[in-house]
């Protein structure tokens, strides 16, 4: 199983970027997928998760209204768009895959992991 995540750069505050994480190696149609990021000196921290029908989402707070998550199953593909980006934003994104059908925020709950994109907000 690969996860690959792309569409990290540098922009300034206030702008926006979508994140891409292109999954192969098996379908997870029926998994709950979520993306979450890890600032240098810090600890891995929850950003988003979405449910196996994408449904329903969950949100980090400092995110809320800004990011969105989704996903494409026929593509085994998962999304996040990041908009009126903040510094406080840069960081290295991982998207994941969980085991679980339901929505989770733990990095534990996670099995499998992409390699992470880099997203810089310059200010």
């Amino acid at each position: 199983v690969q996860l690959q995540a792309s569409g990290g750069g540098l922009v300034q505050a206030g702008g926006s970027l979508r994140l891409s994480c292109a999954v192969s190696g098996r379908t997870f149609i029926t998994n709950t997928m979520g993306w979450f990021r890890q600032a240098p000196g810090k600890e891995r921290e929850f950003v988003a998760a979405i449910n196996w029908s994408g449904a329903f989402t969950d949100y980090a707070d400092s995110v809320k209204g800004r990011f969105t998550i989704s996903r494409d199953n026929a593509e085994n593909t998962l999304y996040l768009q990041m908009n009126s980006l903040k510094p406080e934003d840069t960081a290295v994104y991982y998207c994941a895959v969980s085991g679980k059908s339901w929505l989770v925020t733990d990095t534990f709950s996670y099995d499998y992991w992409g390699q992470g994109t880099q997203v810089t907000v310059s200010s």
